[in-house]
């Protein structure tokens, strides 16, 4: 069942990108294609999940060609939970886009460029995930990189252009170091095979061996944001289009961490770069925490501590144990729902408020509740507070680094606590001044409501791909009920406009993933078993060389 299932995720979305861009000019069908075939691959990525928990690794060779000359995907309990977690994550940020463009139109994001862009994107995610060798796992970085490169510039403004430059200089560089090493991986030991490397590296020189760790490392590093190549994501993050930013915060990071996880418990087993790991986490969660309080701007916000939590996955993995392991697996199930969903909060706030600046916004909480407590459930999730899912995987992490006793890992243990109430500060700090806050008490909040209304219904001073730079009629009405006790009302700036709501399927699709954050704290004790069967095998090694083996 597993050898039938296994190539869909790759190979379903790539069809339906293929159909979807000849439909390009029937907006609608497109959108439905777009959601059934996500839909399907969902379906197929669970039931691998619960194959492979019950059966073990499966690796199958695509082609009448043997392993290693085959392109081989392997699936195991951490590829099949990525794709699970992917999958469902993708699905609602398609579903988020599909609202957003049936209200806005497709002047910011056109849908014949989006969706089958986004499902190349997707199908990238996939291969990335199942890739059995690293030329292939090469390749399924440059598919989601390729698709990434459209959407970060989709809509053309000049913001968009040059965050979307950054981003895609900083990934080229990335993507030609880890050809470099693949290259040299490849001359020293004749192969590019993950479970054949696992066997030959052990035989390569030690110099030459931790050249090639750590050139891979690098590489990876760049892909997963880890300090000091973490730089360029919070410039190229928070200009995109609010779905585009927030498959980026949950997905795109995640693959270079699971090429990590990879390469440190298949490849380089000896853990000979650990020490390094450890001090690229701690300098990780350190600065990516203080640039997170340093800023007003909700995205940058959530992108500085998009970076920071990077730092928790890599103390997990350069702790080597299977409790380090399992609670980091854990956490990156829990980080790419919850980054995921607070981008999309972020996009309905920018809806609702006209702009992402804290020092701009006030009166959300009483202009839209519902917004509100979207908002406060993934931030309190985030920052750790119990008995969330957040708290959970921070408590396992710091659990893990304690009994390991070395130095340099109790010196993330407090780093991990520092950072986890750095992280409430900063979402406290969005929530008593956008939401909480009367908007009026904001100096010069008159002058930004003014000219919000002057630049129009697709105006204003930050170009949005959600054409959200605006101040509706029904925020104005809402903030002036809020706020009449601090002054005269003021005149309704578009006297004739009927009251403006936030699109459901917009709300719905975020409210779902909310309700997805909330789920992970209830089913935590059996998402946590499947983390620690995966972690035994990743650093047990054997499951996966005898699925690949089998196919020789």
């Amino acid at each position: 069942m597993i050898r039938v299932l296994a190539p869909l995720p790759v190979v379903l979305p790539l069809l339906g990108a293929a159909v979807s861009l000849l439909l390009s000019r029937h907006t609608r069908t497109q959108r439905v294609l777009s959601v059934a075939v996500l839909a399907a691959v969902l379906g197929v990525s669970v039931t691998l999940l619960v194959l492979a928990d019950r059966s073990g690794a499966v690796a199958v060779a695509v082609g009448d060609w043997p392993v290693p000359q085959a392109i081989s995907l392997v699936v195991d309990r951490l590829s099949a939970l990525m794709l699970v977690v992917a999958h469902t994550v993708g699905l609602g940020v398609l579903l988020f886009a599909v609202g957003q463009g049936a209200a806005d139109g497709s002047e910011q994001a056109p849908v014949s460029i989006f969706h089958p862009t986004f499902l190349v994107l997707m199908a990238g995610v996939g291969f990335a995930f199942l890739s059995g060798d690293l030329f292939n796992l090469y390749v399924g970085f440059e598919v989601l990189l390729t698709a990434s490169y459209v959407l970060i510039t989709l809509g053309g403004s000049a913001p968009r252009v040059r965050g979307g430059i950054t981003y895609v200089v900083v990934s080229l560089v990335g993507s030609l170091l880890f050809l470099a090493a693949i290259g040299l991986v490849y001359a020293a030991t004749g192969t590019v095979d993950m479970a054949d490397l696992s066997v030959r590296l052990a035989e390569v020189p030690e110099g030459t061996r931790t050249l090639l760790h750590a050139l891979l490392l690098i590489a990876f590093g760049i892909k997963a944001a880890v300090f000091p190549l973490s730089a360029w994501l919070p410039d190229s993050y928070p200009t995109a289009p609010a779905p585009v930013t927030a498959v980026f915060a949950g997905l795109l990071t995640k693959v270079g961490v699971y090429a990590i996880v990879r390469t440190q418990t298949l490849l380089f087993p000896d853990g000979a770069l650990d020490t390094l790991l450890m001090a690229a986490a701690l300098a990780t969660l350190v600065v990516g925490i203080l640039g997170a309080v340093a800023q007003t701007d909700l995205r940058r916000i959530l992108s500085f501590t998009l970076v920071s939590h990077i730092g928790y996955l890599v103390f997990g993995i350069a702790l080597g144990s299977v409790a380090g392991l399992t609670a980091a697996v854990f956490y990156v199930v829990h980080h790419i729902v919850v980054q995921t969903t607070l981008f999309l909060v972020a996009g309905l706030v920018e809806r609702t408020g006209g702009s992402t600046s804290i020092r701009r916004l006030g009166g959300l909480a009483a202009a839209s509740p519902l917004l509100a407590v979207l908002y406060l459930l993934p931030a309190l999730n985030l920052a750790g507070i119990p008995p969330l899912s957040g708290f959970l995987g921070k408590l396992g992490l710091l659990q893990a680094g304690v009994a390991d006793g070395r130095p340099l890992a109790l010196v993330l243990v407090g780093a991990g606590l520092v950072t986890s109430l750095l992280t409430l500060l900063a979402v406290a700090r969005v929530w008593t001044r956008a939401f909480w806050r009367p908007r009026a008490q904001e100096p010069g909040a008159d002058a930004a409501t003014a000219a919000a209304a002057d630049a129009g219904p697709r105006g204003g001073a930050r170009p949005s791909g959600n054409g959200a730079a605006r101040l509706s009629a029904a925020w104005q009405r809402q903030v002036a009920v809020a706020t009449a006790s601090e002054g005269p009302e003021e005149p309704d700036e578009h006297p004739g406009e009927p009251a403006e709501r936030l699109p459901r399927v917009l709300v719905g699709a975020t409210a779902a993933l909310v309700a997805l954050t909330v789920a992970l704290t209830a089913l935590a004790g059996p998402l946590y078993g499947l983390a620690g069967r995966a972690a035994t095998d990743l650093l047990d090694r054997g499951p996966y060389r005898t699925a690949v083996e089998g196919e020789r």
